[in-house]
């Protein structure tokens, strides 16, 4: 949508619009259209209008997570900007697209279509929410003669690990149908508190996503027969665990392999807090007193603090977009998350 302002003319009054999608938009989801058909628009408003059914796609009504395809018609609401706050948005915008500094970040696996990387914690992969650029922002200020470079799927900003980026329009779809399809293989480690037990494999319990008042997002379990529940499946491993007596944490640790079947926001940390074993220095659905604990050393002991969520992106399997080829890509444990490991379960496997 655009706004053009001249002089001190009175704002034309919104209306509805047709938006057809073309091929550069095919496969986005629906938010993420929205949000670039509507600039300057809160978040929080855009899922308003999404969950009201003010938003139809083909003449019918879609979920925030719907992706849209070529030749479809979304109609899209009149929402009505202040020239004020039209203004700031463009502002902001080129504030962001001048200011996010190139960087490069350590590549896993690279050829014309398809890029892989070793996203560090603490980085976003997009801008957004606070956040003025993440990794994708990022590498293309590294890479200006990059002609597409886009996220295929997304990890959580404190989430260390893999994170996979198309190159060509066409990988993206391709990629993106696998993600959707469930044929790539996405495990990830994760430490918690206590003794997982050894028959607990399989997490199966709907989630729903919400918004706190400040636009958060936020997930919860609920009952399997609620309405907004959304199928999500984890496969858990025991990969090592430490009985106990290992300070702060008096009941040990359990590092797990963790299979995700679904890709629901925020799954694996609400899925493992669910079962009281959340993951250690998870900040949203966490132990909150022994995150505060563990991030503070202990001189006596020489313990090196955790200020971070042990939670870590390991391996990722996809089939090329090009060749069809299986590949398997593996991201070892950072520094710090390998640091804080040989202490928790010194003799691990």
């Amino acid at each position: 949508m655009k706004h053009i302002i001249g002089g001190k003319s009175a704002p034309v009054s919104p209306e509805v619009k047709q938006v057809t999608v073309d091929e550069e938009s095919a496969g986005q989801r629906l938010d993420n259209f929205l949000l670039r058909q509507l600039k300057g628009v809160p978040k929080t408003h855009v899922y308003r209008i999404i969950r009201s059914g003010e938003v139809r796609v083909n003449k019918g009504r879609a979920s925030a997570d719907t992706r849209v395809e070529p030749g479809d018609v979304v109609r899209v609401p009149p929402v009505r900007l202040s020239e004020r706050a039209t203004e700031k948005a463009e502002a902001m915008a080129g504030l962001v697209a001048k200011g996010a500094p190139a960087r490069e970040f350590p590549v896993l696996f690279e050829n014309d279509a398809v890029l892989a990387i070793d996203k560090p914690a603490g980085v976003a992969v997009h801008g957004g929410s606070g956040v003025s650029f993440g990794v994708i922002e990022q590498l293309r200020m590294a890479r200006p003669q990059a002609k597409f470079l886009e996220l295929v799927h997304r990890l959580d900003r404190e989430t260390s690990g893999i994170l996979l980026l198309a190159k060509k329009r066409s990988a993206l779809k391709h990629l993106q149908d696998q993600f959707r399809e469930r044929e790539t293989g996405k495990t990830y480690l994760a430490l918690v508190a206590g003794q997982w037990p050894l028959n607990k494999k399989v997490l199966d319990k709907p989630l729903h996503k919400y918004l706190l008042e400040d636009g958060e997002r936020r997930v919860k379990v609920v009952a399997r027969d609620d309405p907004d529940g959304m199928k999500s499946v984890t496969l858990v491993k025991v990969r090592s665990r430490s009985e106990g007596a290992v300070v702060p944490s008096a009941t040990g640790y359990s590092l797990l392999e963790v299979t995700i079947k679904t890709g629901r926001t925020h799954q694996i940390r609400v899925h493992l807090a669910s079962e009281g074993l959340p993951i250690v220095g998870d900040d949203k659905y966490g132990d909150f007193e022994l995150n505060k604990a563990l991030q503070k050393p202990a001189a006596p002991q020489g313990r090196v603090p955790l200020r971070r969520m042990f939670l870590h992106a390991w391996r990722l399997q996809f089939n090329h977009p090009a060749s069809g080829e299986r590949i398997e890509l593996l991201a070892p444990l950072p520094p710090e998350l390998e640091q804080f490991l040989a202490q928790a379960i010194p003799d691990k496997i």
